[in-house]
């Protein structure tokens, strides 16, 4: 049960556009909650809750350097969604395929003339 509530704070954390951004800015690089205010017209506070919901899904990693707090990107949340829907799709492509099977099957048989 657990999983399914982590994939579904990585899902809700993704979800903002600021926190997609964010995340951008991150990668790559570490940097602090000022670094990531500047330019973004938000407020420090804003930013800061952003952060925090990120931290929470496991999308950022948080490290104290003095009086600062610096943050980084942690893509394994999002690795394990990237696997998840992969494997959906693997599936989904396999029932379409079968799907177009059915499909010329019933095509091929309804060009028959009727004996």
């Amino acid at each position: 049960m657990a999983r399914v509530s982590l994939v579904g704070d990585v899902f809700g954390a993704i979800a903002d556009p600021t926190r997609r951004l964010l995340l951008e800015r991150l990668d790559g690089k570490e940097q602090s909650v000022g670094a990531l205010t500047a330019g973004s017209g938000l407020t420090t506070a804003a930013i800061s809750l952003h952060l925090q919901l990120l931290l929470k899904a496991g999308l950022v990693r948080r490290r104290v350097a003095g009086r600062h707090r610096l943050y980084r990107l942690d893509p394994t949340p999002l690795r394990e969604i990237t696997d998840w829907t992969t494997a959906l799709t693997g599936f989904w492509e396999e029932r379409l395929d079968e799907l177009q099977e059915l499909a010329e099957k019933i095509d091929a048989s309804a060009d028959r003339p009727d004996d």
